[in-house]
């Protein structure tokens, strides 16, 4: 057997093998690592399978299903000489090379990282004294037309989420990593998400500062927010509602980080630092195990001493549905009652008037979200089926 080139890196529990001709990363334990040091010295699958069950006779080996599970893998070039039929999908990644590793570094190096900490601070801070500042789920309706409103929502949003991501691509370029930009969702959110494969490149104790990168950008973005609002409050109206906009979605969008039932950038830094990866399947098959009567098999995948990681995931896994519960409470399902009590009324008047117009691009807004939605889940399955 003959593998494609491939680079092994000792991780915090396991080891991390890229594939170097796909980019893909796997994670696999110590006794694989050796198999795989072996295959690639020619040595024979039946001495391989000798030798490991003396180094590891704690642990089950079969060499047939672990070869086979590196064909699936597409980690295998040939098999006793012939070239394996499926073609190999290269993935490039090479967006955003035109930014100098330079002017990453001027955001993101070990007195801004100290920065960006004092500002979060600062920000609690402020809003600890000042609590007017802290958003109202009517921050998000400067105008009377509610069409206005969302698509002054919509426009600031984006270019928040925009800058948001741009901070993971500073980060990355910082290590002179290349990134891209693609659309993805979280739960009924449309979000951008950067991709960030490549960070497993990346020795574990710099991955964090990539993952906390867009982080930094809104604790930036929101101190510069709420000192506008303290020290400009003599600006129009409009201005201060846009300002306000902007503490709310900041607001939101950091309160959404901590819910890590999602794979939001929290959730890649719990998950770096436990060294422990795939919590949410790991998780879920726990939760399985938990409540149903079939127990021996959902945690036979977990890695040995990853339960008690998987436990503590777990709190925090409910914690996050509670906390994105308690966002539709208090903020969204007031929204959509107060966006319907003020538009829906419109059908009812002239199709000459404002108000009518305002209740159909509502809906027709409504409905292009909702598309752009099923898009990403359709997406997102064809990703995980193909």
């Amino acid at each position: 057997m003959k593998l494609h080139p491939i680079h092994i890196r000792e991780d915090r529990k396991n080891f991390i093998i890229e594939d170097k001709v796909t980019c893909e990363f796997f994670e696999m334990p110590a006794i694989c690592i050796h198999a795989i040091k072996m295959i690639e010295q020619g040595i024979g699958l039946f001495e391989i399978e000798t030798e490991l069950k003396a180094v590891y006779p704690q642990e089950e080996v079969n060499l047939l299903e672990f070869a086979q599970q590196l064909i699936d893998m597409e980690l295998i070039e040939e098999v006793d000489g012939q070239p394996l039929g499926y073609v190999k999908n290269t993935k490039e990644v090479s967006g955003f090379m035109w930014i100098p590793e330079r002017f990453g570094k001027f955001f993101f190096n070990q007195y801004s990282i100290l920065g960006y900490i004092l500002l979060f601070f600062i920000n609690v801070g402020i809003l600890i004294i000042n609590p007017q500042l802290f958003p109202h789920y009517k921050d998000l309706f400067v105008f009377d037309v509610m069409v206005f409103n969302i698509l002054l929502y919509m426009g600031l949003s984006f270019i928040m989420v925009l800058f948001h991501e741009f901070g993971h691509v500073l980060a990355m370029r910082a290590e002179g990593l290349s990134s891209k930009i693609e659309i993805g969702h979280r739960l009924f959110l449309v979000v951008l998400e950067t991709d960030m494969s490549i960070v497993w490149s990346l020795p574990v104790k710099k991955r964090n500062k990539l993952y906390l990168a867009g982080i930094s950008f809104d604790i930036l973005m929101l101190f510069m927010a709420l000192i506008t609002s303290l020290f400009l409050p003599s600006l129009s109206g409009i201005a201060l509602g846009i300002v306000g906009i902007i503490v709310y979605d900041v607001i939101i969008r950091l309160i959404y980080q901590c819910c890590i039932y999602m794979k939001t950038d929290l959730y890649f830094v719990f998950e770096n630092w436990s060294g422990c990866y795939n919590l949410i399947e790991n998780v879920q098959k726990f939760f399985k195990g938990v409540f149903t009567l079939n127990k021996k098999d959902y945690n036979k995948e977990i890695f040995e001493g990853e339960k008690p990681v998987v436990i503590t995931y777990g709190i925090f896994y409910l914690l996050g549905m509670a906390i994105t519960l308690t966002l539709f409470l208090v903020y969204y399902i007031p929204q959509i009652i107060y966006l319907i009590r003020k538009s829906v009324p419109g059908f009812g008047m002239s199709y000459t008037s404002i108000q009518f117009w305002d209740a159909v691009m509502v809906m027709l807004q409504l409905l292009l979200g909702i598309g752009l939605l099923f898009y990403s889940w359709r997406k997102s399955y064809k990703l995980r089926y193909k």
